[in-house]
């Protein structure tokens, strides 16, 4: 798409056709998501519509090397859907998905976003704009202008008439040049639309066809240099619009290369280098230290460090080893890792969140709604106001009829949408795009619309703000004791039992590097602990109830207990032979971040409320070392929605933050849900926002996202609109009779493309948006007991 506003064709002709439910179309992304029931339509029919309107359908976008390198692509008019070898839900792998599963996200792609790229479009607005530049001078060069500004008056070549001499000249700019006005005007009209190209093509088509009468008809004042010079200047507005547009996409197209080329695949135990595209489920791929990852699956053989940077934002290596999930696109850093692919192609996790992005950047928040509708009736706007203009100065003053056309023109040329189109998309496209590269997922424009005006954040305790899985946060030993040893006693029983602490202290040992030990005559105790004889001595590890059936005392760590108790953790006390040896404190440890998330948020001006299921005593210490104030505790997960509820009243706005699943109905209540500990998990439906590290202070940076992206909005809306109120009556001569101040076609030309200009480039500036990054702590804390 040339314009903004050429859209609404798009838009116009898919949405009355038998099926579609929905279209949203970006004209900064050039493309389009649309809703469809599959029982009345199809796709071939879908990609049949959008040929219709000028333009080309040729898939999902995905990276160009996950295209099936068998499938030629399509040429231009082809209704063909594309197909794709691969598994989708309810298909083996390898066999023919139907049309609804490919529709789904089985079927193959394309690596851009159209059948010209982002950057063929500029070349060619690029040699469209030097044609006419090149015709146009000398155009002016030989016309009344040149003669009176320049002071030319070298003969006509060829001894021809000026105005033939002109005409000449001028066939390549309308012919050519001008061409993508006409042929744009025509799909607008056809689709039963008005757009910025019915603009230009009747101010430039009403001067030259004026103009071309006067000539065949015997001479006279004509605009062939009005209407060059204002097709130079339009296209010249066109390239430089365009340019500023294909930075908007720049987190898409990276996130489209970020998947590898080639992989490396398993046959009968020998490595083969495949292309990615020719991967399925189920092969075994071969990943050496230093390559990426070609398709989500399960490590079954190596151990490594993975840095998923690329897909969650998360910068820190991951340690994999057998069984651990890895993600396509991912970089394995050291060792060699065996890897089962689960996901291939665009089912895989980039993909997905490509999908994701790309439809957040084509969904439309309620203002650009607004204001394509007056994007429409602006255009009318301006073919009725030329026509009025025209009439008024012919009819109520004695100007001649070249000079009411000129200022009819300048009308129609000035009050152009298209400042008005790209307000909000261009500000959308970098807002969502600034989000995925710090692996914050919106999932739709009124997100990013929402989440500028939260002023409460809800946070729950468990998974949020906390890691969601007991740690051990302090280990004790009786005086003069070996602290390893009794931790190489201690985790020999602890190995044998399957209770969550349990694993929580085997963990915590074999980080230590404590050596391993045998446990016999194990016996599990049900709501107290574990016994069981290691190296000929019995050991006891559990709660104070086991001990006082073991007949141990406890004594100088009876007071170190009920201070661990104090802080919000489980104690698990260890006896050996009949002595207390250890305490060991766990905990549902904070997660690194909250407190920096905390602060953070606060100094926004944003409220936080954390709400858990725990006692109000032990949710307020905790609160208490986050920071937070307000602290609603004791709430079943089944009335969350309802607590939220209570805290939207009085029109405030609440966003919620969970783990997406427990939580679903307290983030479908909330203005604005969002889901942390998503991991590549993308599809959480219940969510508005998606925070791929799991990390709490991701939910600042969201609001800043959003409040920086809303700012850009409003300034762009405030200008499109403030531009066309002031430019309109200038145009119209309003102001001449007084000043004598007349505004040309060409200067009409120039301001409004650089309206246009201003709002791309405003929107583009967003990507400086300050995005600080809080120091990180390391507290811990939680609560709970074994039992």
């Amino acid at each position: 798409m040339v314009r903004a506003s050429q859209q609404s064709t798009v838009a116009a002709v898919l949405g009355r056709r038998p099926g579609v439910l929905d279209v949203e179309v970006n004209p900064v992304a050039q493309s389009a998501t649309v809703v469809f029931d599959p029982r009345r339509t199809s796709l071939a029919e879908l990609r049949a519509w959008v040929t219709e309107c000028g333009y080309h359908c040729a898939g999902q976008s995905v990276p160009s090397h996950l295209c099936d390198p068998m499938q030629e692509p399509d040429p231009p008019g082809s209704t063909a859907a594309p197909e794709r070898p691969r598994a989708t839900p309810g298909t083996a792998a390898g066999t023919r998905a139907p049309d609804e599963a490919r529709g789904h996200g089985g079927h193959g792609g394309h690596g851009g976003h159209g059948e010209m790229s982002m950057a063929a479009m500029v070349a060619d607005m690029r040699n469209r704009f030097l044609v006419a530049v090149a015709f146009s001078v000398p155009i002016v060069v030989w016309s009344p202008i040149g003669e009176e500004v320049f002071g030319w008056h070298a003969p006509v070549p060829f001894g021809l008439r000026q105005d033939v001499w002109a005409l000449l000249l001028s066939l390549p700019v309308i012919l050519y040049s001008c061409s993508v006005f006409f042929v744009g005007a025509v799909r607008a009209l056809r689709a039963r639309t008005l757009d910025m190209m019915v603009l230009v093509a009747v101010a430039v088509g009403a001067g030259w066809l004026y103009s071309l009468i006067v000539t065949l008809t015997g001479g006279g004042d004509v605009f062939y240099e009005a209407a060059t010079v204002l097709a130079s200047f339009v296209l010249l507005g066109h390239w430089f619009e365009m340019r500023a547009r294909g930075g908007a996409n720049d987190a898409v197209r990276t996130l489209l290369d970020l998947a590898p080329s080639k992989a490396v695949v398993l046959r009968d135990g020998v490595p083969v280098e495949v292309a990615t595209a020719e991967v399925l489920v189920g092969d075994l791929l071969l990943v050496r230290p230093g390559t990426k990852i070609a398709a989500d699956g399960i490590v079954e053989e190596g151990e490594s460090e993975v840095d998923e940077s690329t897909v969650t934002g998360e910068s820190m290596p991951v340690h994999k080893g057998p069984g651990s999930p890895v993600v396509g696109a991912t970089l394995n850093a050291n060792g060699t890792l065996r890897v089962r692919a689960t996901k291939v192609g665009a089912d895989t996790a980039l993909a997905q969140i490509v999908k994701l992005v790309q439809e957040a950047q084509n969904s439309k928040a309620p203002g650009q709604r607004l204001a394509d509708r007056a994007a429409f009736w602006l255009v009318l706007v301006a073919l009725v106001g030329g026509a009025l203009t025209l009439a008024v100065w012919l009819l109520a003053t004695d100007r001649p009829f070249g000079e009411a056309m000129l200022f009819a023109i300048t009308v129609v040329v000035i009050t152009c949408p298209d400042a008005l189109g790209l307000a909000t998309p261009t500000a959308i496209m970098v807002g969502t795009g600034l989000g995925a590269q710090r692996g914050v997922l919106f999932k739709n424009a009124m997100a990013l619309e929402a989440s500028a005006g939260i002023r409460i954040v809800v946070m729950d305790k468990t998974g949020t703000l906390t890691k969601g899985e007991p740690e051990v946060t302090d280990v004790i030993s009786v005086r003069g004791g070996d602290e390893d040893e009794v931790l190489r006693l201690i985790a020999a029983v602890e190995q044998e039992s399957e209770h969550p602490l349990a694993a929580a202290v085997v963990r915590y040992a074999a980080a230590r590097g404590v050596a391993a030990a045998q446990a016999r005559h194990f016996e599990n105790v049900p709501g107290h602990g574990a016994t069981a004889v290691v190296d000929g001595r019995r050991v006891a590890v559990g709660n104070r109830r086991l001990i006082e059936r073991e007949g141990v005392d406890l004594g100088p760590l009876s007071g170190r207990r009920e201070e661990l108790v104090a802080t919000g953790r489980t104690v698990v006390i260890a006896a050996v032979d009949g002595r207390v040896a250890a305490l060991i404190g766990i905990a549902d440890a904070l997660r690194e971040t909250s407190p920096a998330a905390v602060a953070d948020l606060r100094s926004l001006g944003v409220e936080v409320v954390m709400l858990t299921g725990d006692n109000r005593a032990t949710a307020e210490r905790i609160a208490q070392r986050l920071g937070i104030t307000t602290v609603i505790a004791d709430v079943l997960p089944g009335d969350k929605a309802a607590k939220i509820s209570e805290l939207q009243q009085g029109g405030r706005t609440v966003a919620m933050v969970g783990d997406g699943v427990n939580d679903a109905p307290a983030l479908a209540q909330a203005d604005l849900g969002i889901a942390i500990g998503a991991g590549t998990d993308v599809a959480i439906e219940t969510a508005d926002l998606v925070l791929m590290r799991s990390d709490p202070l991701d939910v600042p940076t969201a609001l800043r996202i959003g409040r920086g992206t809303l700012r850009k909005m409003r300034q762009n809306l405030g200008w499109a609109i403030g531009y066309n109120a002031i430019a309109l009556p200038i145009a119209a001569g309003v102001f001449e009779p007084a000043t004598g101040l007349i505004l040309r076609p060409e200067i009409a030309a120039l301001s409004m493309s650089g309206s246009s200009i201003i709002v791309a480039v405003n929107a583009l500036a967003l990507k400086r948006l300050h995005l600080p990054r809080p120091q990180r702590t390391h507290p811990a804390g939680g609560d709970g007991e074994r039992g």
